[in-house]
């Protein structure tokens, strides 16, 4: 466990955070589509081969997380970025209600486990998603979702691996910020009474929330200050103090919304005078990738100044950790 517990504290050591490249197969086809390609083996390969050889890159991201088929490829080959897998394997209807969905991937996970360690990962990731209407999240959803986190964590940590715990509180829909507030205060109360009773090592997982947003149809984007002002009041009120980290996701958030948003929340809670122990971190998928996507455009001729736009981004929500 103590080695669990440096694991984590170094996924968010000062200044760093952690680039999501866990894309789904489907995801990453969406993804192709808008810049004209093709999702293919050889087409993923490169992609990922371009982020995750950026010169510099450690300076910035203290780990990557990969999809299945990247670790198995062994793209990852910087000695200063911590390899990461993500374990879940994708959602499906809960109770046939497509508003409210199940995270699939508990069966047989530590057998899995034992091989993606095998292959040099030593963190992992599992999603859940709650979804904001009037009817849901329903108690019973948030209940079984909250128990697979839970199970997960304690089975990550049985094989030696730090786990990141994902509750994320979609932004599809038109609710406005508060009610955001309400929902992922009830998430995260009782994802973490889950987390306690199997009894998993707090100090040494990390929690991979959403930030307090209004929804994306909502009228109105709400300020970084209040954003900034939202999240930290809905953490300080159920996040344990033991919990060394929150890498926070950019859900549907731009590149600059997300690092902005990012810089008030630390900016926030420095002001506080380190009200809150835990690191305010990054786990961005899409704000950290999306310009670099686009310059790349399957080019190989394109390599070089795509990846320094990615190594810019990343260089920016390095800054927002300092409130810069």
């Amino acid at each position: 466990m103590d080695e669990l517990q440096a694991l984590a504290q170094k996924l968010v050591a000062s200044g760093k955070g952690i680039l999501a490249a866990d894309e789904s197969l489907p995801s990453i086809e969406k993804r192709f589509t808008t810049i004209g390609i093709q999702s293919t083996t050889e087409t993923r390969r490169a992609y990922r081969e371009m982020l995750f050889s950026t010169a510099g890159i450690e300076q910035f991201i203290s780990g990557i997380i990969q999809f299945e088929e990247t670790l198995k490829d062994g793209i990852l080959k910087n000695p200063d970025v911590i390899s990461g897998i993500k374990v879940d394997q994708g959602l499906e209807d809960y109770k046939g209600n497509p508003n409210e969905k199940i995270t699939k991937g508990i069966d047989g996970l530590s057998e899995r486990l034992k091989e993606y360690k095998s292959l040099g990962a030593k963190f992992t990731k599992w999603r859940a998603v709650f979804k904001i209407t009037p009817e849901t999240p329903s108690i019973q959803n948030l209940e079984e979702n909250s128990i697979l986190l839970a199970k997960f964590a304690f089975i990550s940590q049985q094989e030696g691996l730090v786990p990141i715990v994902e509750p994320e509180v979609l932004m599809d829909g038109d609710h406005n910020i508060d009610r955001c507030a309400e929902v992922t205060r009830g998430v995260l109360k009782i994802v973490f009474m889950k987390l306690k009773e199997i009894e998993a090592d707090l100090k040494g997982l990390l929690l991979k929330p959403n930030m307090i947003l209004p929804g994306q149809d909502y009228p109105a984007k709400s300020a970084p200050s209040e954003v900034a002002q939202k999240t930290l009041e809905v953490l300080k009120e159920v996040v344990p103090a033991e919990v060394p980290g929150i890498v926070f996701l950019s859900g549907g958030q731009t590149e600059e919304e997300a690092t902005d948003n990012l810089r008030e929340i630390n900016r926030l809670s420095r002001e506080a005078n380190g009200e809150v122990g835990w690191q305010l971190s990054f786990s961005y998928g899409r704000a950290l990738q999306n310009s670099a996507l686009k310059t790349w455009a399957g080019k190989p001729e394109n390599v070089d100044i795509a990846q320094r736009a990615f190594l810019l981004r990343a260089k920016m929500n390095s800054e927002a950790r300092y409130g810069r």
